[in-house]
């Protein structure tokens, strides 16, 4: 509770780099203003909620993917989560933006059937600038996955930063040299807006406009000049 305090002119203040995840501010809070998202879980928890779709996943093809957020910050749960769905027979997917030791992503790997790989740059500066951290390790583990390994790129189009046609094409290059099955465009959109006002963070996409059907289009058009399947939202 020491993260939260009163001010006199603002009113009630939350100090983030104090918050311990105690969720003791969301149980008294008398204006529910605040909710708990999210619980701590068990890998056997997990298991047992993901077992209760098993008739889906036979009926549909599908499976279990692990997202996040980033599975590999949180490798041994994953890793766990992972073995465990093997173990069962699901089909499973990890999507990933790549950034981890590759002894970390290699230990994932085994019990990973499609690789759902983020791109978000190529140009290593450019990356950094935008994400805190350049490329150069993402690269390298994506073209680590061992051939035979199922793997999808996928693009969150940013309008103005990575939809220009040199950036594009690099994308388009890239998939053709690791062999990629797919590349997916993700257009741009404005539905996290309400969560950094939750936690009082700028959103530095406000003044971005969607992507016309039109634009997706012609990125669409343009990468499947490499000869690769090019899916819009998948």
């Amino acid at each position: 509770m020491g993260a939260i305090t009163l001010d006199q002119e603002q009113g009630w203040k939350i100090d983030r780099a104090k918050c311990d995840g105690c969720f003791d501010c969301v149980e008294v809070c008398p204006t529910r203003a605040l909710e708990k998202v999210g619980d701590h879980m068990t890998v056997e928890e997990v298991v047992r909620e993901i077992e209760k779709d098993e008739m889906f996943y036979a009926k549909s093809n599908g499976g279990v993917t692990l997202s996040g957020g980033e599975p590999l910050f949180q490798a041994d749960f994953s890793y766990l989560i992972l073995k465990a769905c093997k173990k069962k027979g699901f089909h499973t997917a990890l999507d990933t933006c790549g950034y981890g030791p590759w002894e970390v992503f290699e230990k994932l790997l085994e019990y990973v059937d499609l690789v759902l790989f983020d791109i978000k740059h190529m140009d290593p500066i450019r990356h950094e600038e935008a994400t805190g951290k350049d490329n150069d390790l993402i690269l390298s583990n994506l073209r680590k996955i061992p051939a035979g390994k199922s793997v999808w790129l996928r693009i969150p189009i940013i309008p103005g930063f990575n939809d220009t046609k040199d950036n594009l094409d690099a994308v388009g290059a890239l998939g053709k040299e690791v062999g990629a099955e797919k590349i997916s465009i993700l257009p741009f959109h404005k539905l996290g807006e309400a969560k950094y006002q939750q936690l009082h963070q700028e959103y530095r996409a406000a003044g971005l406009n969607n992507s016309s059907k039109e634009e997706i289009k012609e990125i669409q058009n343009n990468l499947q000049r490499f000869g690769l399947q090019v899916a819009i939202g998948e």
